[in-house]
């Protein structure tokens, strides 16, 4: 199994940018496609950002999508994700989930599709 470490979060200004960091140990991350979920108080958890095993599919949810990058270097064990814009509704707490497949190109934004989760890490968005 995998273990996944996430990091880089803290707390920003409104229209700044922050990169989350999530680390693998344990099997080699490109075993498994990627996935970012956030959870801010008193809400579910929702998807964000995945990729692929390869690295060349991508997909984000609509709230992200041209403000977020999600990337990953399989050579590091590691996956990415580069935000942008930060607005206050992009307050959470930050996961990383990873899903052992076969499929190198499939992305999936079904958080209960990933066996896998990291700790978490806090991105806080002041207005």
């Amino acid at each position: 199994q995998v273990q996944l470490v996430e990091s880089g979060g803290g707390l920003v200004q409104a229209g700044d940018s922050l990169r989350l960091s999530c680390a693998a140990s344990g099997r080699t991350v490109n075993s498994y496609r990627m996935g970012w979920f956030r959870q801010a108080p008193g809400k579910e958890r929702e998807f964000v950002a995945a990729i692929s095993r390869s690295g060349g599919n991508t997909y984000y949810a609509v709230s992200v999508k041209v403000r977020f990058t999600v990337s990953r270097d399989n050579a590091k064990n590691t996956v990415y994700l580069q935000m942008s814009s930060l607005k206050p509704e992009d307050a959470a707490v930050y996961y990383c989930a990873a899903d052992r497949t076969f499929s190198s190109g499939s992305c999936s934004s079904l958080l209960h599709g990933y066996d896998y989760w990291g700790q978490g890490t806090q991105v806080t968005v002041s207005s």
